[in-house]
């Protein structure tokens, strides 16, 4: 049994409005146990024998057939996880900058997106944390308006990639890690 985190791309925003306590009803018939949705913005932690890629496809599966909409979500085990939180450089609160993870599904996607933000000519500090994961700063109070905010939501990579705040990231970490020792 491996522990997961699971990142939902695009819900509670843009019309698609998923209730959380629904979400989990929804994943119990699957092969997770343990699932626990942290937030409102799609970020579930559970516990299954399938491979990451075989979790993305039933949750994906799911997903499509509870709610009636074309869901995309990036998996990483509980491990990858505190692995790339711990692999980020920037600060997790700061008054003046907030620190973003782009998470990928398509590594190829994340390569485009990362070449991208280093052709804007320094306006995105970012850091590339593995073949899955990006790190990126954006200014307090203005994310949605930065260049790689901008950049990262174009259509194309709607299927691949998802964005989560440093601090949410955390508290993932420590979600999946807990159930990762109850399930062990």
């Amino acid at each position: 049994m491996t522990s997961y985190a699971v990142f939902l791309r695009g819900i509670n925003v843009g019309g698609i409005t998923i209730k959380m306590a629904d979400l989990k009803d929804a994943l119990k018939a699957g092969p997770f146990t343990g699932v626990k949705t942290l937030l409102a913005s799609g970020n579930v932690v559970l516990v299954s024998e399938l491979e990451p890629a075989a979790v993305k496809k039933e949750f994906e599966t799911t997903l499509r057939k509870a709610f009636g909409y074309d869901a995309w979500v990036v998996v990483l085990t509980s491990d990858r996880v505190s692995e790339l939180v711990a692999a980020c450089r920037y600060p997790a609160d700061d008054k003046s900058t907030h620190t973003y993870l782009t998470l990928a599904s398509d590594t190829a996607a994340l390569d485009e997106l990362f070449a991208a933000a280093e052709a804007l000519d320094g306006a995105v500090e970012q850091d590339r944390l593995g073949p899955e994961a990006m790190a990126w700063l954006a200014p307090a109070g203005g994310t949605l308006e930065s260049p790689f905010s901008k950049l990262s939501a174009k259509p194309k990579y709607k299927a691949s990639t998802t964005t989560r705040n440093l601090r949410t990231m955390i508290k993932v970490r420590d979600a999946a890690a807990a159930l990762e020792t109850a399930a062990g």
